[in-house]
């Protein structure tokens, strides 16, 4: 089967506590598998569209449940590398009303992180394919997985392929000695679709609203415009850039919006839901930016749209425990078209 979307990323064991249980205090862990690349081809699976995942994994027992767990929702697996000692880690702590979630790493040394390039056939993979997506976590592990990226990138765009970039700056990562904006602007310069949540744009480029408070929770949609207009300024290979806006009263309470620009369609502003009580936040951004491929390769389908399908995913992955987005395009579309009651379906 040939895959239309290609993604490349770290494959993750996620590590969890119980319910809303500190780190500190919990004597047993939740095991599942996640990761920002892989949950965008997983919801792009559920979502009907053929996709690969790219990626490099031990060959033990836990490389193996982790490729297990994206075929069992319809990922293309093929293409994954094995090698290397150990899967990354991370540890969630997920916080409640004024406690915030907490995300510890453990993922120095994994196999993603001495990926080099030279080690992935990428003209091979991507040969018959569409799109390409990865993001800024990728190369924020080590140098040899930036200049991975980088070749995967390049040998997409050279095939004609699309590419998207998500920015997802992690502070916690970028720690081997190449500042994020000049890697990423690489990357950007590279790429057709640009996403980043309502800070990304700044803490990689430089570029902020001159407006809005994210720690309060005041967040402006309109205040992105400039911030989008500055950004496919800077990068005019872009056609399309969107931007997740959070705004976070509380852990257990967000509001979900989106905003996005392109040469066609100008600047547009999506839906805003009001999601309370979160169950678990973690790859909301991810599903977005699947929502948002889905219906970019749609002929149909235009910026607007494109938008509402993407928040409207997005915003339901917050009602699904674990990194993946186990919603189906119905139950997008209901959600679309207005019902947000949450009544039970019979």
């Amino acid at each position: 089967m040939t895959a239309s979307v290609v993604c490349f990323g770290e494959l993750l064991a996620r590590l969890s506590t119980p319910g809303s249980q500190r780190l500190e205090q919990a004597v047993a862990l939740e095991l599942s598998f996640g990761g920002a690349e892989a949950n965008v081809a997983v919801s792009l699976a559920r979502f009907g569209v053929p996709v690969q995942f790219v990626t490099r994994v031990p060959d033990n027992d836990l490389g193996r449940a982790g490729r297990a767990a994206l075929q069992r929702w319809g990922v293309l697996t093929d293409a994954v590398a094995t090698g290397g000692g150990r899967i990354g880690v991370y540890f969630l702590e997920t916080g409640q009303s004024q406690r915030p979630s907490r995300v510890l790493y453990d993922r120095a040394g994994s196999s993603m992180a001495e990926l080099e390039a030279g080690m992935i056939d990428w003209s091979a993979i991507l040969s018959a394919s569409a799109w390409f997506h990865t993001s800024g976590i990728t190369p924020a592990i080590s140098r040899t997985a930036a200049e991975a990226t980088v070749e995967a990138v390049r040998t997409a765009r050279s095939l004609g392929l699309t590419v998207s970039v998500d920015l997802n700056y992690r502070a916690a990562l970028w720690r081997w000695g190449e500042s994020p904006e000049r890697v990423m602007s690489e990357l950007i310069g590279l790429a057709d679709v640009l996403i980043g949540n309502e800070e990304d744009a700044d803490k990689v480029l430089g570029i902020r609203p001159a407006s809005g408070n994210v720690t309060s929770g005041e967040l402006t949609a309109t205040d992105y415009e400039p911030v989008c207009a500055a950004v496919a300024k800077r990068f005019p290979n872009l056609s399309t850039v969107a931007i997740t806006l959070r705004g976070s009263m509380s852990a257990s309470r967000n509001t979900w919006s989106a905003v996005a620009w392109s040469r066609d369609a100008g600047f547009v502003v999506g839906p805003t839901y009001d999601i309370w009580p979160i169950v678990d936040r973690v790859g909301a951004g991810d599903a977005f930016v699947a929502g948002l491929i889905r219906q970019l390769l749609r002929s149909d389908s235009d910026l607007s749209a494109a938008l509402g399908f993407a928040v409207a995913a997005s915003c339901l992955k917050h009602t699904v425990p674990g990194d993946l987005n186990i919603v189906r395009v119905d139950e997008v579309e209901r959600l679309m078209a207005g019902d947000r009651s949450g009544r039970v379906q019979r």
